[in-house]
């Protein structure tokens, strides 16, 4: 047996391929949508990719079980209670798939969503009786479950999917300790909140260090599984939605998208209102970017942060480092934002003619802002972490609007002060800042390094709410 993960730091994500050495034959499970890599290792090891499994709607990213059907011929594998436009073959609960050797049987396992799934994996010329790994999609992870409250399956509520999800790891603790266990999702995805940095486990493991997993009454089970959950952006339901539908493949889309525009183009776009994402690093798009341009730079949670900002409905046009256009469309692609336009020819050296249509950002260090607060005229902060960080410890004085809620809460933030913005390490905060600046906001500095830097120089914080004299007497201030 063949058995691989493929983990997708940007998106948290783990996907797999199954093959079966004997007959050639191969799965590949929970794809992300830019299927070359699975393609590619099939080829090599001689396998022909038969099957592609969802274990669920995923919620969180644009799944590639339309390409692999495309591309590679696979029949796509789902729950008996999936509904989807596209034709699939529907797996009861105890049948399997038999692949020579390799043996996947199916469990559902609801509770994440309604049509969720486990794949127990046998190796049948090793053990016929013990299952050698399960794929628990987001049913269950390492260190935590997928959570039942992201409303990504229509008329389903939390306590539904709660019960749902309470009942099916009662069927995976029952597994043999030894079963290796395969999630989704791993550290920093939103499918969960306390998920370990570690991509497989055991069953037995899982057992003794997942909370989730321990004996409890369901209500004690309900109540830690749906509180202090992350906030979930709001392109989820979208995402869960497209994951259903017969929809182009990511090769048709890429080909549509990949066009060199005019420096005129972008700005006749521009005025249309067309969103333009500026994906280099923020000390670059600081320096020097295109007015109005929003930075999500590659480097960090791009995808995700793609899918918080910007809207899928209107046209998207990207500016980018040389020879970086293509990521940057394609992984915007992956979920499943296909509205893009375009990219500017040459990037930023398209407007070396035009300074006038050059903006800057400033920086400024933790010692200097320091120096600032201390004196009469204090710049406002605005930490745009989210309200758990910020209740962890935070600039005193400083007004928190979570980054996700920026467009929506700019009238909260008061004209008369200087701005200095922050986040942990610089990434948001510049995400934030380039709204501001594209909402006309001028006396904008963005605190190098964020809350990681003042707390490097050993400035002080607090735990205390901001109040309105430390905001300059503005209860738009406070939190």
């Amino acid at each position: 047996m063949f058995l691989k993960q493929y983990y997708l730091g940007c998106l948290a994500h783990a996907s797999y391929l199954i093959g079966d050495e004997k007959t050639k034959s191969a799965a590949v499970v929970d794809p992300q949508r830019d299927i070359d890599q699975y393609l590619a290792d099939a080829q090599s090891h001689g396998f022909k990719i038969d099957y592609v499994i969802l274990t669920h709607f995923h919620a969180d990213f644009l799944a590639g079980h339309i390409e692999l059907r495309n591309r590679a011929g696979a029949k796509i594998v789902m729950g008996m209670k999936a509904q989807a436009e596209f034709d699939f073959q529907a797996m009861k609960d105890g049948e399997s798939i038999e692949m020579g050797d390799v043996r996947l049987q199916f469990l559902e396992t609801p509770g994440h969503t309604p049509e969720g799934i486990s794949v127990l994996v046998f190796d049948l010329a090793a053990d016929k009786k013990t299952p050698h790994a399960v794929l628990t999609g987001d049913t269950l992870f390492i260190g935590d479950v997928g959570r039942p409250d992201l409303l990504a399956s229509i008329g389903v509520t939390a306590d539904e999917l709660a019960v749902m999800l309470y009942e099916s790891l009662d069927k995976l603790r029952k597994l043999p300790d030894s079963t290796l266990v395969y999630p989704a999702h791993g550290a920093g995805s939103m499918c969960g909140k306390n998920l370990s940095k570690e991509t497989v486990s055991t069953i037995g493991e899982q057992k003794e260090f997942n909370y989730a997993l321990k004996p409890m009454p369901f209500e004690t089970f309900r109540d830690l599984v749906t509180s202090d959950q992350p906030e979930a952006p709001e392109y989820f339901v979208y995402d869960a939605i497209k994951n259903r539908q017969e929809r182009s493949d990511l090769e048709s889309t890429m080909k549509s998208s990949m066009k060199a525009l005019s420096l005129d183009e972008v700005l006749g776009m521009q005025k249309q209102n067309a969103q333009v994402v500026d994906v280099r690093e923020a000390i670059d798009f600081e320096g020097a970017h295109l007015v109005g341009s929003i930075n999500i730079g590659l480097q960090g949670k791009y995808a995700t942060w793609c899918g918080s900002i910007l809207s899928h409905d209107t046209p998207i046009v990207v500016i980018a480092e040389a020879g970086n256009e293509e990521e940057a469309v394609m992984r915007l692609g992956r979920i499943g934002f296909d509205n893009v336009a375009g990219y500017l020819r040459d990037g930023m050296a398209a407007l070396e003619s035009r300074p006038e249509l050059v903006e800057k950002i400033h920086r400024i260090t933790a010692p200097a802002l320091a120096e600032q607060l201390a004196a009469p005229k204090q710049p406002l902060v605005l930490d745009v972490r989210s309200e758990k960080e910020w209740n962890g410890g935070h600039i005193a004085g400083s007004l928190n609007i979570p980054l996700p809620h920026l467009q929506d809460r700019m009238s909260e933030i008061p004209e008369h002060r200087s701005l200095v913005v922050h986040c942990e390490g610089g990434y948001r905060s510049a995400i934030a800042s380039s709204l501001l600046s594209r909402a006309g906001r001028k006396d904008l500095l963005d605190l190098v390094g964020g809350i990681k830097a003042w707390n490097a120089s050993q400035l002080p914080t607090t735990t205390d709410g901001a109040t309105g004299a430390a905001c300059g007497g503005s209860t738009a201030c406070t939190t």
